[in-house]
């Protein structure tokens, strides 16, 4: 029995280890998604009381939390769509051209994601003080269109090395023009590497805590009402709403994989 055991486990080791990973990330989403639920006795949403939906009929009970939120959301999709078009347009200069630097240029790329965040926070506020910016919404917008542009040009560079110039020789040769090649054939077969980027960067901006907190001056964003209301007692509304953003992602994740999946079969020569 012992041998069938360890047989078993050895054959499955990698399934097995692959699940308690899964279970290891999801596991504190359950539990929010759980708390979200609860109706708890005193400030703090720590600890179990009774099943209840007042949070969910009511999620802008609390003062605040839904004008961080839609702060929040405002500054991420900005600073994602600004970080998308730049990181596109740059990730293919760098694949598609050659020119002095460039090699200085792609290490670059990869000094905001290998800095620490808290060092770039710092520097990005003394860059603010010296030319006298005021703090506030603009300035967050635009550190977090900073430290997302290296994400979405490694996303979109390795997936504009992977495209075979062949298919853009062959619309040149049926007499489409650049413009029109570039959207019927390069836009569509780079698109997947675009939405990745564009799906990190959202997700980086909307999450990001330290580079928001030394650059907001007075400005409150979800993250960082999360962190104040921490200290003085942890609404359930915060449970409900990083659950809808769980799911929602959740489902973005799962059509995006169905829709590809669908692409393929259609593909596939019958």
């Amino acid at each position: 029995m012992l041998r069938i055991s360890t047989t078993w486990i050895r054959r499955n080791l990698v399934v097995i280890a692959g699940v308690l990973t899964l279970a290891y990330l999801v596991l504190p989403n359950v539990i929010v998604m759980v708390f979200s639920f609860n109706k708890p006795a005193g400030r703090f949403n720590y600890s179990w009381r009774e099943f209840s939906t007042d949070a969910w009929q009511d999620p802008c009970g609390v003062a605040g939390v839904c004008d961080s939120l839609s702060l929040s959301l405002w500054i991420a999709l900005w600073a994602t769509i600004g970080a998308t078009v730049l990181g596109s347009m740059i990730a293919f200069a760098l694949v598609r051209y050659r020119f002095r630097a460039r090699g200085a240029i792609n290490s670059l790329i990869f000094l905001p994601m290998a800095m620490p965040e808290v060092v770039m926070a710092a520097s990005l506020l003394t860059l603010f003080l010296n030319l006298g910016a005021e703090l506030g919404p603009t300035t967050i917008l635009i550190a977090h269109t900073m430290f997302c542009l290296s994400f979405v040009v490694v996303a979109v560079k390795a997936r504009v090395m992977s495209m075979d110039p062949k298919l853009e020789e062959a619309a040149k040769d049926l007499y489409a023009g650049p413009v029109q090649t570039f959207l019927r054939v390069t836009l569509p077969i780079a698109a997947p590497g675009i939405a990745a980027g564009a799906m990190l960067a959202f997700a980086l901006s909307f999450d990001d805590f330290i580079i928001t907190n030394f650059n907001s001056g007075n400005t409150v964003t979800f993250p960082m009402f999360v962190w104040g209301s921490a200290q003085r007692g942890t609404p359930v509304q915060i449970n409900v709403i990083g659950t809808a953003m769980f799911a929602l992602a959740v489902i973005v994740v799962v059509a995006g994989q169905i829709i590809s999946g669908r692409r393929r079969k259609t593909a596939l020569p019958k």
